[in-house]
């Protein structure tokens, strides 16, 4: 019998305009500190976005949520500070509350038997 493997998600949301606090879901972010394990998936449905608003900067919105995967990945090119921090410390910085056009909802908790599986599912539930 295989141990479940407990975990915490968050879902990434880009927010077009903040003070609305309307958002699509554009991502997903699993860690499990047991397994050293941090994973980042986003797309951006850029039709879906183009509903909110037609102002907003797709570029911009896609480079923010790389650099979100690079600092989860402890990316060494990312010149950020953060990617240098453990898994743990990533995820939460990932994770805090922030004002901003990306955002992410509190952290859930879940048990599963295989982390990469489990992202892909929720990516695909919550996201896709």
């Amino acid at each position: 019998m295989l141990d479940k493997h407990l975990y915490e998600y968050a879902v990434i949301r880009l927010v077009p305009f903040v003070e609305r606090e309307e958002f699509i879901n554009v991502g997903v972010i699993l860690f499990c500190k047991h397994q050293k394990f941090i994973k980042v998936l986003h797309a951006v449905d850029e039709k879906k976005l183009s509903l909110f608003s037609n102002s907003t900067d797709v570029e911009q919105i896609k480079q923010n949520l790389r650099a979100f995967t690079e600092i989860a990945e402890g990316n060494g090119i990312c010149p950020s500070p953060i990617a240098k921090l453990d898994i743990p410390s990533r995820f939460r910085w990932l994770t805090a509350v922030r004002s901003s056009t990306i955002q992410t909802s509190r952290p859930h908790p879940g048990l599963c038997d295989d982390l990469e599986q489990t992202t892909q599912r929720l990516f695909e539930e919550l996201v896709l």
